[in-house]
Parts: C-alpha cells; structure tokens; sequence
C-alpha cells in the first residue's frame, strides 16, 4: 500500500488513522462494477473484511420462493454489518452482496482484520457503532413491513428517493417490489391507484410525481 492511498483511504475511514504503515501493507484495494464476477451470497464464508471507498453495494435477502428485499446499501466510508457479524463469530454470510455501481473496496484479511480488532480501539468502536445504526435501520424496515401498509410505504419511498426539483424516479414496478419486500402485482396495484388519483404518472421505468403533497399526506395517514 503506497502512502497517497494510505492517506486518501484514512480520509474516508478515519477510523483507520491508527494502522501502522508496516500493517498497511496487509491490506489491498480492489476495483469492482456490477459485471465484475463475485459470490458473495447467503451461506458464504468470508476470507476479507471489506470496506466501502466508493460507490455502493445492495445487501439483501432471498426468500425461498425467490422474492427478494433490500436490508440496506453500504457506500463510502461504510462496511457491511452482517459481513463483520460473520466475520467476528465465525459463522457463515447471512445475505447477499450485489454491486450496483463501480466501486472500489478495501480488503483485509480475516485473520488480519480480527489482529486490528485487538490492537485498534478506534477501527472496534466504528465496527459498533455501524453495528448499531444497522440494526436501528433494520429494526425500522422490519416494523414498516409489519404495520404499515404498502400503499405508506411506497409513498414514503417514491417521496425520499424524490425532490421538489427532480420528480422522476427511474425504476420498474420489480425493482420497487425488490426494495420494498413484496410481489410486483401488489406494487403495481398500489401504483396504478396513485395514478387514478393523479398522484402519479406512469411511464415504461419511470415513475413521474404529479402531486408531491397528496404522497406526503399518504406517508402520515393514520391507521384506523
């Protein structure tokens, strides 16, 4: 590991800023995109621990019948929770990796990885606290999909990945089912009532807000 990449790396992860150079010299950098070939599934033994430089990964789960639901995406400066999970009690992965970006990862070896665990206190208190904010966020996803219903949900999600200046989210009816846990039939259900309502405009891939406020006030119904 030459010293600028030392330097631009420990600039994303300050956490880092510890490693002694001759440790450095354990760990390597890897350019990936969504065609570099890769298998990270469910089931998976980790021989790296892996953090975001740049661009982003999808962590989700598939379901026996194959219907998919994003946990959450790791981007620069962040690292997989259940990768570190696995890692740390030496079981196996617990979901599935897919890059959705170019990007560009740090890898350090398990054996690695645990050695700066012992002897770095700040790279353990950035593994927990990322630990933590995963499992808030996942705790959150898990009671949407529970109480609330998918026409909240999806209004929630068109309304976020949205701004007042761009209201055209590009997406296709499964890619929404993907993240939001469902079948594509009940997005498209709920996606045609919005258009009825003028709410929405549907086109081939795209989703085109027409009543920003009416999806807003969608978010915040409540349940009777």
């Amino acid at each position: 590991m030459n010293p600028s990449d030392m330097e631009r790396i420990i600039a994303i992860l300050p956490c880092l800023s510890m490693i002694s150079p001759q440790d450095w010299q354990r760990a390597e950098l890897m350019q990936v995109d969504p065609s570099t070939p890769h298998s990270i599934r469910e089931g998976h033994v980790l021989q790296h621990a892996m953090f975001m430089l740049k661009g982003n990964v999808r962590i989700h789960k598939i379901s026996e019948q194959g219907r998919e639901i994003t946990l959450y995406r790791v981007r620069s400066g962040q690292s997989c929770v259940l990768m570190m999970a696995s890692i740390m009690g030496e079981s196996e992965y617990e979901a599935n990796a897919s890059i959705e970006v170019e990007s560009e990862v740090l890898l350090i070896p398990v054996g690695v990885f645990e050695d700066w665990m012992d002897r770095y206190k700040p790279l353990r208190q950035y593994i927990y606290q990322q630990i933590v904010q995963r499992i808030t966020a996942v705790t959150s996803l898990l009671e949407d999909i529970a109480f609330k219903p998918v026409n909240q949900r999806l209004a929630h999600f068109v309304y976020t990945n949205t701004e007042d200046e761009i209201l055209t989210l590009k997406m296709t009816h499964d890619q929404l089912a993907v993240e939001l846990g469902t079948a594509r039939e009940v997005i498209s259900r709920v996606l045609k009532d919005f258009q009825n309502k003028g709410i929405l405009s549907l086109t081939r891939g795209k989703i085109h807000i027409v009543n920003r406020s009416a999806l807003e006030e969608i978010m915040h119904q409540h349940l009777v």
